[in-house]
């Protein structure tokens, strides 16, 4: 699992661009532990012309084609036949600084859970109005491109303010990632059992606790 300070300022900038419009700045800098100004910032460069940006856009051309699937050194000569030459090694760059490299598929293994499946009712039924805090929680998962790999974000926030109330992240899109943010929200919200934790229909969850407080 990665921690907060271990996750760099421009992946925290990236997360936070991508929720402008869900989230105040000023609190997602805060929350991240970044500045403003360093925000804004990187808002700026995001509009100036880029000189890799039209060979990017060929790879994620030839990337899609290929499924997700061509390394650098494979779309190195499809780059070649096509008349483009470029060092193999700046074709390498290109696609870890646009998030382009190849994806590698894990054969996933099935586990036919049965009848040990619990439904639950769903008390939040798209009410996504809370009159008070701590009443209703929602969760979201994002996702980063890093020159490690691919990093998960999983946060919790109140419906109330639509603040955070505690996040995750790591290296895979687990189950576990949920619930570790779930248990890290009732540590600091110092909650009661839940009342209803029920999946959405956009891969998260709808959290009622059953005291809030006040």
């Amino acid at each position: 699992m990665l921690h907060r300070k271990e996750v760099r300022p421009r992946a925290k900038y990236a997360v936070i661009h991508r929720h402008r419009n869900e989230y105040p700045v000023s609190v997602m800098c805060r929350f991240f532990q970044v500045s403003r100004s360093g925000y804004y910032e990187f808002v700026h460069r995001l509009g100036r012309p880029e000189k890799d940006a039209a060979l990017a856009e060929i790879i994620a051309e030839q990337r899609e084609r290929s499924f997700h699937t061509y390394g650098y050194r494979r779309m190195w000569l499809v780059l070649e036949k096509q008349g483009i030459h470029r060092n193999p090694k700046t074709i390498l760059r290109i696609m870890e600084k646009y998030g382009l490299l190849s994806e590698i598929r894990r054969r996933r293994k099935w586990v036919n859970l049965g009848q040990q499946v619990h439904k639950y009712e769903n008390l939040l039924n798209r009410q996504f109005y809370a009159d008070r805090p701590n009443s209703k929680w929602v969760t979201d998962i994002s996702y980063i491109h890093t020159k490690q790999g691919v990093l998960y974000l999983s946060m919790i926030r109140d419906l109330y303010d639509n603040s955070i109330v505690a996040y995750k992240t790591g290296t895979q899109q687990t189950v576990n990632l949920v619930l570790d943010t779930i248990r890290l929200a009732m540590r600091r919200g110092k909650r009661g059992p839940l009342q209803s934790c029920t999946s959405t229909a956009t891969g998260g969850f709808s959290i009622l606790p059953k005291r809030t407080l006040t």
